[in-house]
């Protein structure tokens, strides 16, 4: 079923949870990759993060698991450890986001298994990287707040605000999976694995752009401005005559289009507003000449206006209007997986390729709903783990509160 895809011949060993490591491995196992989901005793804690919940899954645990097989396993106990090294071992790549020790612990850490399988890329995802921060424990909303994302969200410095997703979350797992396939790549050259690194705190300083930008080269130190932007006027959202719209006009060239569109064409040779330095600069002064001149129409008005003319507009829409204008734009933003259930309808990838298209096989599985096949598999010696040998000590360790 997947072998037209890109990855359809590489098998990862996802020892992850929550959301950076399954976006991760969700979005290769979308482009091909054999999945196998190894979950503790309880499984992985979105399960149970809700509501809503769907047929008594949680959409949030839906939303990035499907491709994907689930084995349930308990390191604690010397089979189950056996075959999670097995597992691991003999996979192309394995996914983990434990704090930086725990897979040690378990005798499944890199330097271990690159000894029995060298070309094994192993990627590991914490919150704090490896060094002083490696004990620190880490959640999307306390990197938002320690990495300086809530410093320059909300509507000014007094009241800090979270973005409405987990936003460092999906970043780090989106680079995780960019250094899986260069890993992969430089593999087809060399033969050899390597370990694939990356931690929440740097994965928000770099996706910070130009707002890093400005503090490392500036010593700048970007602040909360709202819907605004430091570097761009008008590029905000403005009040209509009714209801609200977003204009985002990043050159002179569209600001004297909206200046015509508005009635106001002497605006965009107002000296103040001639360059966009200058309408930075003036930006106060530019807010009142623009919505003194939408207060003519409404926002539904101005969204079918100004578009039309070439001029960035839009309204504010919610995630059912988005996913409907989506829909409208011919984006296909909902896909089913092949497997036809009703859990199976799923947020399309945005990756499109021409000639290795990205799949939906599955829908996301049941907790240890594969745990018997892919038991049986390792145990022959005929399912993803290809090689295995020696002994496995028992180890008294537990990874239920070992996040990142």
């Amino acid at each position: 079923m997947t072998g037209n895809a890109s990855l359809s011949s590489i098998v990862v060993a996802d020892f992850s949870r929550v959301l950076a490591g399954p976006f991760c491995t969700m979005t290769l196992g979308d482009l091909g990759a054999e999945i196998v989901k190894v979950e503790r005793p309880g499984g992985d804690d979105t399960r149970a993060w809700g509501p809503p919940f769907v047929d008594g899954q949680s959409t949030y645990y839906l939303g990035v698991n499907r491709n994907k097989r689930s084995i349930v396993l308990d390191l604690d106990d010397a089979d189950d450890l056996r075959l999670a090294t097995e597992l691991a071992q003999s996979a192309d790549v394995v996914v983990e986001n434990f704090r930086p020790g725990t897979m040690a612990r378990f005798g499944l850490d890199e330097p271990t298994l690159r000894r029995r399988n060298p070309g094994l890329v192993y990627c590991s995802i914490s919150a704090f990287g490896t060094g002083a921060g490696r004990q620190l424990a880490g959640y999307d909303l306390l990197l938002q707040a320690v990495g300086g994302l809530m410093s320059i969200t909300g509507p000014d410095d007094d009241h800090p605000t979270k973005v409405g997703v987990a936003l460092v979350d999906v970043l780090a797992g989106l680079f995780a999976t960019v250094g899986i396939l260069a890993a992969l790549r430089e593999r087809d050259r060399s033969g050899l694995g390597q370990h694939v690194e990356v931690n929440l705190m740097s994965s928000l300083l770099a996706a910070l752009a130009n707002q890093s930008a400005s503090y490392v080269l500036a010593g700048e130190i970007p602040r909360a401005m709202g819907n605004g932007h430091a570097s761009i006027a008008p590029y905000d959202s403005y009040a209509t005559g009714d209801g609200t719209i977003v204009l985002a006009v990043g050159n002179d060239k569209q600001f004297r289009a909206l200046c015509g569109a508005l009635g106001i064409p002497e605006l965009a040779c107002d000296p103040r507003f001639r360059s966009n330095e200058r309408r930075v600069g003036n930006r106060a002064s530019l807010r009142e000449h623009l919505e003194g001149a939408l207060a003519s129409g409404s926002a539904a008005y101005w969204t079918r206006t100004l578009p039309a003319l070439g001029i960035p507009a839009g309204a504010v829409n919610n995630i059912g209007q988005a996913f409907t204008l989506a829909d409208e734009l011919g984006l296909q933003p909902i896909r089913h997986t092949d497997d036809g259930v009703s859990l199976g309808r799923q947020v399309a990838s945005p990756i499109s390729l021409s000639a290795t298209p990205v799949t939906y096989r599955t829908r996301a599985p049941r907790l240890g709903e594969h745990s018997a096949e892919i038991r049986g598999s390792l145990h022959r010696g005929d399912g993803p783990a290809r090689q295995f040998g020696g002994d496995v000590a028992r180890v008294g360790e537990r990874f239920s509160d070992e996040l990142y």
